[in-house]
């Protein structure tokens, strides 16, 4: 197998593949997905029913927090049509869910075990399960199932987490503090102290979450004759999944299949390993049957992690002239009951990415992932930063208003120069330092104002009509792609001539069948029509790490790039032996070897692969990349509020986000204007709000709000190439979150602009909106905001 790990000196010189042209990778093809989606050949996890399946349900605690007194089941095992059901009392006593990413000391203490022990944590955590002919009789079941609970003191606020004297979420760990993370650069105490200006805020990101339109569902089933478990519905990353299940049920992970279907959304939340990804195969296994499980809409709301939750006190230092000196944050995140599989993902790059593309001289971060009674949280669309984008640039904002600065100005002023690139920023992401390979920051912000028009919105700006007030915010970000920081590929062609590329990546919608295809089509020489590409299936790819965190361009493209370069050479020189050629003198061109500038000599590549005696002709590879890269974007957002219902209206929007190179154009526009959605969710509208007992009062789709056709603008992108990553061979850096990065910063800072109050919350709902607008009493919308009302507060 063909493995290649960039050197520290960021030198392309030695790598396998050279520069890919144009032929097929570069264009806007179409999507490979696409047909079996539009015409009903698709299949989703509920689309099995495999015939004589067993369903499951599971009954889920009323409680936030309880300790669980007394649990029979006897009423519900005798139902008819029940076959089982299963209580803490038949898994093994030290079930947990295990951590896969990110694991720092003492988070194991507060993992979750599959069905509630001692104690309910949070409102909807597994109690029991029962696994019936239906679901319908399943779900009558659980209502025959008698739990005594004692409430117990139920914990929502981080800060009262905090506090001396608050309650133990897990009483034999010392406190709620799952995790500290702290990263700093120079002497932060002494920067603030020469400063001419410090301002401080607090900020807060409120909760949300993914809410992908299909729910999770499973099937699982055990092959009597040779007892190996097959679960389909797996999702993102079936490899590690399948380590994860074979920990925990104690059986060699050859004796287990995880299989990956169509799937409807993932957006980080999906894919991670959940209770019900250890509950229904135990209960396949248990009960000798196949067994299904899909989620419904409120399971999906109450049980699928949560995100976002932070709350930051900000400060940032600044010379009179406007140079940003340095930065202190002191964040929580609100990790909900337990510490699941992401580990300290989420805290850990919100640290990692908190100084954005600015040259700070010193900073200092302290993050606190801190238990509460909520739904755990874990990592949704650019997790980690789209709160730390939200926090800094809200924050440069008010530094612009108090010094009198134009905002977009004030950033171009403390950009990190492209010469400097590339930069450390003196944090890290899993101990491992953060260095931005690439990217010409000042380029992209000019280029997107112009894309913006901003001199127009300033005109539009100036003539709201009577009770509506206007604005225009811009938020920048660096983000971060090809986490998890190798990949696997296997590309193949077998004795008809056709190409096959096997991958350890995963399809969660964001076409990688399509992109994986162009660049194996442009490698190898071949029509793009000819490759197919195969991923999602443990028994087919021997192993792999999934997506997620915008790494499969990233990664996996680059594997796949190695493996067809080393397989392009292998049929080169096999038909060099056949023609009596110089393998210089040879190429492929659609299903043949031939020669330069003359097509009729050569041979088929099936020809070749059956000279071989075999049946397939194949090359391996996987490529190790120890850094991750660091694509770049700018939002700019002009708002129109109303200000007697509190409402924003967007007029326009734009992005300009640089991926180093874009494999597929269109592909990567649909993935900004989709990120896009969510992140305006984010900004507006979605909020998984609780009430004093921890119950979820945004529990379904009458009341959690997300966005519509009505809401959505149509958003100008702009796609640059200027930053390629000197990281691999192709030069990309991954696309997936950079719609969403800044949308919550942008929007924010547009309805300040426009209000003349500072917005210091997400979601900025109509309450909000109306609450700011209180505080002006007839301030001036001057863009200059001489009568801004002062929230910055200064030293």
């Amino acid at each position: 197998m063909a493995t290649r790990t960039r050197g520290a000196a960021h030198d392309r010189s030695a790598w396998v593949v050279p520069r890919l042209g144009s032929r097929v990778f570069g264009r806007s093809l179409p999507r490979k997905e696409d047909r079996p989606l539009l015409t009903g050949g698709s299949c989703f996890a509920d689309d099995l029913n495999p015939p004589g399946a067993l369903h499951a349900a599971i009954l889920r605690s009323p409680h936030a927090h309880a300790t669980l007194v007394s649990l029979d089941v006897a009423r519900a095992r005798c139902h008819p049509g029940v076959v089982a059901v299963f209580t803490r009392e038949e898994l093994p006593a030290d079930a947990r869910i295990p951590m896969r990413m990110y694991p720092r000391p003492g988070m194991e203490q507060m993992l979750q075990p599959p069905l509630a022990r001692d104690a309910v944590r949070y409102s909807g955590e597994p109690v029991a399960v029962v696994v019936a002919q239906s679901r319908y009789v399943a779900e009558d079941a659980l209502e025959q199932i008698d739990v005594a609970y004692e409430p117990l003191e139920v914990l929502l606020d981080c800060e009262r987490a905090l506090a001396a004297g608050a309650p133990l979420l897990h009483p034999h760990v010392a406190s709620n503090v799952a995790s500290e993370i702290v990263n700093e650069l120079g002497d932060v105490d002494a920067v603030f102290a020469q400063a001419d200006h410090v301002f401080r805020e607090r900020l807060y990101c409120g909760r949300h979450a993914a809410v992908p339109l299909e729910p999770r569902g499973l099937v699982a089933a055990v092959d009597k004759a040779t007892g190996r478990l097959t679960m389909w519905g797996a999702a993102k990353v079936v490899h590690t999944n399948r380590r994860l299940l074979s920990t925990m049920l104690g059986w060699p992970q050859e004796r287990i299949r995880l299989v990956e279907l169509d799937v409807g959304g993932g957006f980080g939340a999906r894919g991670e390993f959940y209770p019900e990804d250890f509950l229904i195969p135990f209960c396949a296994i248990a009960v000798e049957r196949t067994v299904a499980w899909t989620e419904d809409r409120e399971e999906n709301l109450r049980a699928l992690n949560h995100s976002r939750e932070q709350l930051h006190d900000l400060a940032i230092a600044v010379d009179d002239d406007g140079t940003l000196l340095a930065f202190r944050d002191e964040f929580v995140l609100n990790t909900g009951a337990y510490v699941r599989t992401h580990g300290s993902v989420v805290p850990g790059l919100t640290g990692a990415l908190l100084p954005g593309p600015y040259a700070w001289q010193a900073h200092r971060s302290v993050a606190r992932q801190v238990v509460t009674n909520k739904t755990p949280a874990g990592t949704y669309r650019s997790p980690g930063r789209y709160e730390a984008n939200f926090a800094r640039e809200r924050m440069i904002d008010i530094v612009a208003h108090r010094l009198g600065r134009d905002p977009a100005d004030l950033r171009r002023q403390n950009l990190i120069p492209v010469e400097r690139m590339p930069y450390l920023t003196g944090t890290a992401a899993d101990d491992h330092p953060v260095e931005y390979d690439s990217g010409d920051y000042r380029l992209l912000l000019d280029k997107t104002t112009d894309l913006f028009e901003v001199e127009e919105m300033r005109r539009w700006r100036e003539q709201a009509p009577p009770g509506r007030a206007r604005g225009i915010g811009v938020g920048l970000f660096v983000e971060k792609a090809g986490i998890a920081r190798w990949e696997y590929a296997r590309v193949g062609v077998d004795a008809e001539g056709a190409v096959r590329a096997y991958v350890g990546a995963a399809s969660v919608g964001q076409g990688v069948r399509t992109v994986l295809a162009q660049v194996c089509a442009e490698a190898m020489g071949v029509a793009y029509e000819a490759v197919t590409v195969i991923h999602g299936d443990t028994d087919v790819v021997p192993e792999g790490m999934g997506a997620f965190g915008s790494r499969a361009s990233m990664l996996a493209g680059s594997a796949v790039a190695e493996a067809t370069e080393a397989l392009r050479g292998r049929l080169v020189e096999l038909a060099a032996q056949r023609l009596e050629a110089d393998p210089g003198d040879l190429e492929i061109v659609g299903e043949r070897v031939v020669a330069r500038g003359s097509r009729t000599v050569g041979v088929d590549l099936g020809e070749l692969v059956r000279d071989a005696g075999g049946d397939e002709l194949c090359e391996e590879a996987r490529f190790d990349c120890p850094d991750m890269g660091f694509p770049y974007g700018v939002h700019y957002a002009a708002v129109e509020v109303d200000l007697e219902t509190g409402a924003v209206a967007i007029e326009r929007y734009a992005i300009g986000y640089d991926v180093g190179r874009a494999i597929n154009p269109l592909l990567v526009e649909g993935q900004i204007v989709g990120g896009l959605a969510q992140g305006l969710g984010g900004a507006l509208l979605e909020e998984l709000a609780y009430d004093a007992g921890g119950q979820l009062v945004a529990g379904s789709l009458m009341d959690y709000l997300m966005p519509t056709a009505v809401e959505m603008p149509h958003a100008r992108v702009l796609v640059t190439e200027d930053a390629p990553s000197p990281l691999n061979p192709l030069g990309v850096k991954g696309a997936g979150e950079g719609g969403t990065a800044a949308a919550g910063a942008a929007i924010a800072n547009a309805v300040s602009d426009a209000i003349g109050a500072e917005a210091l919350a997400l979601p900025l709902h109509p309450e909000r909106v109306l609450a700011l607008a209180a505080q002006c009493d007839g301030a001036s919308p001057d863009p200059s905001r001489p009568q801004r009302v002062p929230q910055g507060r200064e030293r």
